[in-house]
């Protein structure tokens, strides 16, 4: 699959394991894996920070076979769902870091393009997440390249 604004092919990535069942030897129970979840969510990880530690640490190969749910949704059962998806909120921060570059370097036109395809990005995901009810439907970002021309 091509990469959205490039004319260059995704970065390659480890790939998932093949079986979808449960690890014949796996020795944590369904408690210790939740409970270890929450632990983590609580220390301030994101979903896929948890599923990588989860996996390099715990040798949890995937939580959703195991349990039966998604981490997003153990996280949603105990309160500690994040307010914005993980996604569009490395996005934003990605934005006002770019925002802060220009602040300081306004010449930078290359960047004032990147700044340009970071907040398309923004506007296609929230368009999303609102017409499937992530976000509501009242949440907007508002545009910071037309104040730099």
């Amino acid at each position: 699959m091509a990469r959205i604004h490039s004319h260059r092919k995704g970065k390659s990535h480890s790939t998932r394991p093949t079986s979808k069942r449960t690890p014949t030897w796996l020795t944590y129970s369904t408690d210790e894996i939740v409970t270890q979840i929450v632990k983590m969510a609580k220390n301030g990880l994101t979903p896929s920070e948890i599923g990588l530690k989860l996996r390099d640490e715990f040798n949890i190969p995937l939580v959703k076979p195991v349990l039966g749910k998604s981490i997003l949704e153990i996280l949603e059962e105990n309160g500690l769902k994040p307010s914005l998806p993980e996604d569009l909120d490395r996005l934003l921060k990605k934005a006002k870091r770019l925002q802060e570059h220009l602040k300081a370097h306004k010449s930078d036109r290359k960047n004032v393009r990147s700044l340009e395809l970071i907040e398309a990005k923004i506007h296609r995901l929230s368009k999303y997440y609102k017409s499937i009810g992530f976000l509501p439907g009242d949440w907007k970002y508002s545009a910071v390249v037309a104040q730099l021309m």
